[in-house]
């Protein structure tokens, strides 16, 4: 089952339509940012396929979504 998460899509590290680029540039940035925690390789639920980087502590948890929230499914947790 996938996992879906709720992100600003403001605060994306990345984006990019090729998901192998996106894996590799997720990995560099955990390499060169140790404290940041988990990194996250998320696809959009519409439109051409993308994938956006975020960082796991910028999930939004809170039901209540404000109108630049929107829904990802996670691809890969680094």
């Amino acid at each position: 089952m996938d996992e879906v998460v709720l992100f600003n899509p403001g605060n994306s590290i990345g984006n990019f339509h090729d998901y192998h680029e996106a894996v590799q540039t997720a990995q560099i940035y955990r390499d060169r940012h140790l404290d940041s925690g988990h990194v996250l390789v998320v696809k959009s639920e519409h439109g051409e396929p993308s994938f956006d980087i975020f960082l796991a502590e910028q999930q939004l948890k809170d039901k209540k979504q404000p109108s630049t929230t929107e829904r990802y499914t996670v691809s890969k947790k680094l």
